[in-house]
């Protein structure tokens, strides 16, 4: 991933996050190597770690402490209520971008405004 698909990324993570717990629980290490499955393989476990803990500050997730084969136990994160309605507020918010960036695209790439007769 280039600099500018980080950035981009990392405006984007939480709800990517919330999403990914909207269809399951699942634990840090799983949501990052699901993550790097799609693409997006310089994700850092710790920037997913980080990400969980403000999300789990700010109530959006459940958190339960299950028991791990390889050592302590795993936190495993649920989306609740509160998270739903976070994630709803972040699609909304995407459709909305995505709407506005592909109508300014087709805009400025009409031969007209590229200087083409």
């Amino acid at each position: 991933m280039g600099k500018q698909a980080t950035e981009m990324l990392k405006g984007t993570l939480e709800g990517i996050v919330l999403a990914i717990l909207s269809g399951r629980p699942a634990y840090g290490y799983e949501i990052t190597a699901w993550l790097r499955g799609q693409g997006f393989s310089d994700i850092a476990e710790g920037t997913v770690y980080a990400l969980l803990v403000r999300i789990e500050q700010r109530g959006l997730v459940d958190v339960e402490k299950v028991p791990s084969e390889k050592g302590p136990p795993r936190k495993v994160y649920s989306l609740n209520a509160r998270g739903r309605e976070n994630l709803d507020e972040f699609w909304r918010t995407w459709h909305f971008l995505v709407e506005r960036i592909e109508q300014l695209h087709h805009h400025i790439d009409t031969p007209q405004n590229k200087g083409e007769k």
